[in-house]
C-alpha cells in the first residue's frame, strides 16, 4: 500500500480507502462488511470513511461493531462522519450546520462507531442557512476538546471553502484540511479546475469518492443491464442512473475497456489508477458489496506505473472532457 500526505497537513492515508455509503447498513450484510473491512485492513487500508446519513445511522453502528471486535490499535486506522443531513430521525435542529447539529451529530457518531474521537469529520454539504462563521467555531471546539482530529468539506464550492479558510484565519482558529469531492474519468471539473487555487494557497488534501462513476467504470454495464446493481436495489437512486447510464457514457466505457485490455488489465483497475495519478488525490474511496470485487480493486497501484503519456492520451481522445486549465 502506499500512503499519502492530506494535503499540507502531516496526516499520511492509504491511497486506497473503503466506504461505507449504501452498502453498511443497508445493500449488503454486516458479515460481509466485516469481511471487507477485514481484508482492506489488512491490505494496508487505514482509512474509512461513513457519515451520519449513510443508511440513516445503521453504517456507523455497523463499522462501530467491527471496529469494536477488532483487536486492531487505534493509531493504525482513520475514521470519519460526516455531518449536515442527520441520521434517524431527521427533524428540526438534527440537520445542518448549526453549532447544536454539529456537535450533537459528533457526539451521536461517536457513540455508533464506538470510538473516542473521529479522524476526519466532514461538513457533507454547505448549510445556506448557517453563518458559517458559526460552523467554522463549532469545528474549532471539537478540535479543542479532542473530539475531532481533523476537519473538512464535501462537495462544497472553492468558494464556500476559500471563505471558510478566511474566517479561521480572522479568528484564529483551525480551517478546514480536506475535501471530499466526486471524482472520476466522466465527474473532473470540481478537482482539476475549480480547485486548482486551493490546492496552490491552502494545500487541501482530497478524499474523493464515485471514482468508477457509480458503477459504471466497472464496464457491467457495457452489454447490458444487470439486475444486481445498486440502481436495481436502491430506487431512490433513479436521478443518479439517469445521469452516469447514458448511451455516451456507456460508449465511452466500452472504448476505455479496450484501452484496458490493451494494458492486460480490467477497466475498474485502470478508472481506479487514473485517479490515483493524479497529485491532488489524497485517497480514493472504494466502495464494494462483495470480497472478491474489494480484492482485485485494491491491486489498482499496481497499474499507475503502465499510464505513461501516450496511454493518458488515448485516454483523453476517448474521455474528450478535459477541463479547461484555469488562468491564473
Amino acid at each position: 500500500m502506499e500512503y499519502r500526505r492530506l494535503g499540507k497537513s502531516g496526516l499520511q492515508v492509504s491511497a486506497l480507502s473503503l466506504g461505507s455509503w449504501l452498502t453498511f447498513g443497508n445493500q449488503i450484510e454486516d458479515k460481509v462488511a466485516d469481511e471487507l473491512m477485514s481484508i482492506a485492513y489488512e491490505q494496508g487500508v487505514n482509512f474509512f470513511d461513513n457519515a451520519e446519513a449513510y443508511a440513516g445511522g445503521k453504517s456507523e453502528i455497523v463499522m462501530g461493531n467491527i471496529l469494536k471486535s477488532k483487536s486492531w490499535d487505534r493509531e493504525s486506522f482513520i475514521v470519519s462522519s460526516k455531518v449536515f443531513f442527520g441520521a434517524e430521525p431527521k427533524g428540526v435542529n438534527r440537520v445542518g450546520l448549526s453549532r447544536k447539529h454539529v456537535i450533537e451529530a459528533c457526539h451521536a457518531a461517536l457513540k455508533r462507531l464506538q470510538v473516542d474521537y473521529l479522524d476526519l469529520y466532514f461538513c457533507h454539504r454547505p448549510d445556506k442557512d448557517t453563518p458559517i462563521e458559526e460552523t467554522v467555531w463549532a469545528m474549532n471546539t471539537l478540535l479543542q476538546q479532542g473530539k475531532i482530529l481533523y476537519w473538512g468539506t464535501s462537495e462544497w464550492s472553492a468558494y464556500e471553502i476559500r471563505e471558510a479558510i478566511a474566517v479561521a484565519k480572522e479568528y484564529h482558529l483551525i480551517g478546514p484540511t480536506m475535501e471530499q469531492p466526486e471524482y472520476s474519468m466522466i465527474e473532473r471539473n470540481k478537482l482539476e479546475n475549480e480547485y486548482s487555487m486551493l490546492f496552490r494557497d491552502h494545500g487541501i488534501g482530497t478524499t474523493i469518492w464515485s471514482p468508477l462513476a457509480s458503477g459504471l467504470l466497472s464496464g457491467k454495464y457495457n452489454d447490458s443491464r444487470p439486475d444486481d446493481t445498486r440502481f436495481s436495489a436502491i430506487k431512490s437512486l433513479g436521478w443518479l442512473e439517469n445521469k452516469r447510464l447514458t448511451e455516451e457514457n456507456i460508449e465511452k466505457a466500452r472504448k476505455l475497456k479496450a484501452i484496458a485490455d490493451e494494458l492486460g488489465t480490467s477497466l475498474p483497475k485502470l478508472a481506479l489508477a487514473w485517479c490515483l495519478k493524479n497529485p491532488h488525490v489524497s485517497t480514493v474511496i472504494l466502495g464494494a458489496s462483495k470480497t472478491q470485487q474489494l480484492k482485485e480493486n485494491l491491486t489498482a497501484l499496481d497499474v499507475v506505473g503502465l499510464l505513461n503519456d501516450d496511454v493518458m492520451a488515448k485516454i483523453e481522445e476517448v474521455l474528450q472532457n478535459k477541463p479547461e486549465a484555469p488562468q491564473f
